[in-house]
């Protein structure tokens, strides 16, 4: 076995660090990744897992729900460990100054061409591959992203850091301190094949709208179609303007690229205007979309991996709050986790995924051979 999983509901950190040990026993963990629940005082969890796993790179950050091997989970702390089979090396870089991002990630690439032994702009995306865990509430994703993709073609995946539904501060964990305002980068160099999983579970409704007008820094749509925007949004959808924020989960907007969304969530009216949790840029052209059944198309894209891969030994999941939600809304949390049980699985519910950009409502995942 290269991989293990555990998890841990118990209400103190200690507990949990005792009951996460008990359940990787003398494995030989060559990195460790866990998510942790928001409850779990930062600080102190931070420094734990890190003097409980000492000998392995450990690195995480807080939650909006986790997610392990079957299971859909509150409260908790879930961690998958790799030995070195899976992992043939990996280096992790904090990102500690979002607002200059670019010169972070210069810096933060110094770090890993010191570690590899070759910059990162030379790396083989076939043999390298990136988790980026990012602060939730920082509105830093899309220029992280950007500057990302600007300076290499290693692919970066993950998912922003949640509290729990607190709005009110999320951590990222590496080296046995919690950080905010920040951005963790890993760089893996794993001994096994690995592809990616992007999966939004929306169609395309023939309602195109183009932001005609946009606050890029707030993230806040001024006019669709030329219309102030909740009005375009709703004429859409063929409601009135009042019903429009019951829609927002139902009814996103995404950019499609080779007729695949990327998703953009409404958050709220603001006025005539919509804010979103994602950067919509103006002059772009986004397509009305429809929800459709997120576990049919989850148990498809996971079987296609299986399929490409022939095998997944581990996966690492970012899955939208907004999914998680409308699952909760539907009953079917723990339909939703069942489809993780023949899987090694870690993952939490996040406030935006990452994947060639900064997307919502979606689920990105990481899958190992």
């Amino acid at each position: 076995m290269n991989v293990i999983t555990a998890s841990s509901t118990k209400d103190t950190i200690q507990e949990v660090i005792q009951d996460i040990n008990q359940q990787i026993g003398d494995f030989d963990t060559k990195m460790l990744l866990f998510f942790a629940s928001s409850k779990f005082e930062p600080v102190s969890i931070a420094q734990e897992m890190q003097n409980a796993f000492g000998n392995a790179t450990v690195f995480g950050c807080t939650t909006a729900g986790e997610i392990t091997t079957g299971k859909m989970l509150k409260n908790s702390v879930v961690v998958m460990a790799f030995n070195s089979e899976i992992i043939g090396d990996v280096k992790i870089e904090i990102l500690e100054n979002l607002n200059e991002s670019k010169n972070e990630i210069n810096k933060a690439f110094v770090g890993f061409e010191n570690h590899f032994g070759e910059p990162v702009q030379n790396m083989d995306f076939q043999k390298y591959v990136g988790l980026i865990l990012i602060d939730g509430l920082s509105g830093a994703e899309e220029k992280v992203m950007d500057n990302l993709g600007d300076l290499t073609n290693v692919l970066f995946i993950g998912g922003s850091a949640g509290d729990d539904l607190k709005f009110q501060t999320t951590y990222v964990y590496a080296n046995g301190k919690a950080y905010t305002n920040a951005a963790l980068l890993a760089l893996m160099k794993p001994n096994v094949k690995f592809s990616f999983i992007k999966t939004e579970s929306f169609c395309s409704l023939s309602n195109p709208l183009v932001a005609t007008k946009v606050n890029e820094a707030e993230r806040t749509v001024i006019e669709f179609n030329n219309k102030p925007a909740v009005q375009a949004y709703a004429e859409a959808l063929n409601i009135p303007v009042e019903k429009a924020a019951n829609r927002f989960m139902r009814n996103p907007v995404g950019l499609m690229m080779d007729t695949e969304p990327y998703v953009r969530s409404p958050q709220q009216v603001k006025g005539d205007n919509l804010v979103f949790y994602c950067n919509i840029l103006e002059g772009m052209e986004l397509s009305l979309l429809e929800s459709g059944d997120i576990i049919a198309d989850t148990k498809q894209a996971i079987a296609d991996t299986q399929q490409e891969l022939g095998s997944i030994s581990a996966l690492i999941s970012f899955n939208c709050i907004l999914r998680t939600l409308e699952l909760e809304q539907k009953g079917l949390m723990g339909e939703y986790g069942k489809i993780f049980s023949e899987i090694p699985t870690i993952g939490f519910s996040t406030y935006g995924e990452e994947y060639i950009g900064h997307l919502n409502q979606t689920a990105t995942m990481l899958a190992f051979q």
